[in-house]
C-alpha cells in the first residue's frame, strides 16, 4: 500500500498540471458530451445500515440501497451519499439514473476474501477471461446495460485492496481472470469524476461497448510492480473523454482496446472518437497506449497535454499478427516526458493470444498517425517503428519532436522497418524509412 505522501505527491501534480495547462490548452475540454446532473431525491448508505468502522461487512446495506434506487425510479434519479468513514464492502451493481458519491474521507473498501467473488462471462470480444481461459470475476464495482450514472464526490476513495489478487497471480495461484475496480459494459451518459481510485487487482477504469463516457478529475494509484494495473481501458467504445487526471500506477495508464484476435474480429466492435488531455503519470510501461488487443479496430484519437515521468514508454502503439482490425487517425501532440527507456514505440509484434484458433494471415493495418511537438529529456532510446512485412505501417508522420538521453552505440536512436511517412524537425533524426520533405502525401496534411 501506498503511503499518504504519494496521494499528496498525487494532488501537487495534479494541481500544477492543472494550472500549467490551463494557459497551454486555453482550456478546451470534451466533458460537456455528457452533463452533470443534479438528484433532488437523496440517501445515505446509513439509512441501510451502513457503518463505517473499516471492519462491519456493508455489502447487504449497498444492494438494499441500489436497489432501492432501481425499483422506486424517482424521477432525475436519486444520490446515494457515503458520508465519511470506511465502509467494506463484497462487489455490488451499480443502476441507472443513479450518483455514487463519496465525501472527503469517505473509502469504499473491497473486501478481500476472494472466495465469494461472483463469476461472470467473458467479453464476447475476449472469447476468454484475458489472463485465464472460462469466465472472468465480476468488477468491484459494475454495471452492464446502464445509462446516466455518475461516480463523483469530493475526493473520496475507492479502495480495491488488490495485494492479495497480486499475490495469487505471482503464486500462478488464480483460477479465473482478476477483477477490474470499475467496469461499465454496454452503458452510455457514464461520468467518473473527482474520485480516488487504489489499489486495483486488475485494470482500475474499463469503460467496454459504452458510448459518451467521461472521465476526468480522478487519482489512480497503485504500486509500480502492481501487475496489470492499467489506469483507464477504453475497449469497444465511441465518444470517450478523458480529462485532468493523475494516473501512477504498474502498467499503462491509459489504453485504447478494441477485442481480442478472432473474438474481436468476429464482435466487429471499434473504439473511435476517444479523447486524453491534460493527463500526467508515472508507469514501467506506457504512458498513452493503443492496444496490443486491437481487433475491432481504433480510429479517431487524439491526446494531448500529456505529462510523463519515469516511464518505460511514452507513446506506445502496439499490436500483432492475428489480430487484424485497422488503427488509424490517431494524433499525439503536445507531450513531454522525463525519464523514460523508450520515447516512441510503434509495434506490430507486441501481446499474446487468446488461444491458436487464430488467423495467422489476419494482419493488423496501422495508417494515418501523427505524433508531434512532444519534448523528451532523459530518454535512452528515442523511438521504435516496426511494421508487419505484409502490413507495413504508413503514413506515420512524426514532427517537432526532441528526445534527447544517453544513447550509446549499441542503443541507436532509431529502429525502423516496414515503415512508411514523414518526419519534419525530428532530433535524434529518424531513420531513413521516415523521408524529410514534405513530398509525402500522406502527411502532407500533419505538418
Amino acid at each position: 500500500m501506498r503511503p499518504i505522501s504519494s496521494i499528496v505527491f498525487a494532488f501537487l501534480a495534479a494541481a500544477l498540471l492543472l494550472s500549467h495547462c490551463k494557459a497551454a490548452a486555453e482550456w478546451v475540454t470534451c466533458s460537456g458530451i455528457v452533463p452533470m446532473r443534479y438528484r433532488n431525491d437523496k440517501i445515505s448508505i446509513t439509512d441501510f445500515g451502513g457503518v463505517g468502522d473499516g471492519r462491519t461487512l456493508n455489502t447487504k446495506a449497498f444492494r438494499e440501497a441500489i436497489y432501492r434506487i432501481e425499483h422506486l425510479r424517482r424521477r432525475g434519479g436519486t444520490l446515494l451519499y457515503i458520508p465519511p468513514g470506511v465502509y467494506l464492502t463484497e462487489s455490488f451493481n451499480l443502476t441507472s439514473h443513479m450518483t455514487l458519491y463519496l465525501a472527503r474521507g469517505a473509502v469504499i473498501k473491497a473486501a478481500t476474501d476472494t472466495r465469494y467473488w461472483p463469476l461472470i462471462a467473458p467479453l464476447p470480444s475476449y472469447g476468454r477471461g484475458r489472463e485465464l481461459p472460462g469466465g472472468r470475476y465480476m468488477s468491484f464495482i459494475h454495471g452492464d446495460g446502464l445509462h446516466d450514472v455518475i461516480i463523483t464526490g469530493e475526493n473520496g476513495t475507492i479502495d480495491g485492496q488488490g495485494e492479495i489478487w497480486w499475490n495469487m497471480w505471482r503464486r500462478r495461484t488464480l483460477q479465473f481472470t482478476r477483477p477490474n475496480l470499475i467496469e461499465f459494459m454496454n452503458s452510455r451518459g457514464i461520468i467518473v469524476s473527482n474520485v480516488i481510485f487504489k489499489n486495483s487487482p486488475f485494470w482500475n477504469i474499463h469503460p467496454v461497448y459504452c458510448s459518451n463516457v467521461v472521465i476526468n478529475y480522478v487519482t489512480i494509484l497503485a504500486p509500480a510492480d502492481s501487475p496489470n494495473t492499467d489506469g483507464i481501458d477504453p475497449d469497444s467504445s465511441t465518444h470517450v473523454c478523458i480529462e485532468d487526471s493523475y494516473i501512477s500506477t504498474g502498467d499503462d495508464l491509459v489504453a485504447v482496446k478494441s477485442g481480442w484476435d478472432e473474438y474481436g474480429i468476429a464482435y466487429g466492435r471499434p473504439s473511435h472518437g476517444i479523447t486524453i488531455r491534460r493527463v500526467t503519470g508515472s508507469s514501467p510501461f506506457a504512458g498513452i497506449a493503443i492496444g496490443s488487443e486491437t481487433s475491432g479496430g481504433i480510429e479517431d484519437v487524439l491526446a494531448e497535454h500529456i505529462n510523463l515521468y519515469n516511464m518505460g514508454v511514452g507513446i506506445h502503439l502496439k499490436t500483432n499478427i492475428g489480430r487484424g482490425g485497422v488503427i488509424r487517425n490517431i494524433t499525439v501532440s503536445n507531450v513531454y516526458m522525463q525519464n523514460a527507456r523508450k520515447g516512441i514505440k510503434i509495434a506490430g509484434d507486441v501481446g499474446d493470444h487468446p488461444d491458436n484458433n487464430y488467423n495467422p494471415n489476419a494482419l493488423p493495418v496501422v495508417k494515418d498517425v501523427t505524433i508531434k511537438d512532444v519534448w523528451g529529456e532523459g530518454v535512452l532510446q528515442a523511438g521504435q517503428i516496426q511494421g508487419l512485412k505484409n502490413s507495413p505501417f504508413t503514413g506515420i508522420c512524426l514532427s517537432n519532436i526532441n528526445l534527447q538521453g544517453n544513447v550509446g552505440p549499441r542503443n541507436p536512436p532509431w529502429k525502423c522497418s516496414d515503415v512508411s511517412g514523414a518526419a519534419v524537425q525530428v532530433s535524434p533524426w529518424p531513420c531513413s524509412e521516415l523521408t524529410s520533405t514534405y513530398q509525402a502525401g500522406s502527411c502532407s496534411n500533419s505538418f
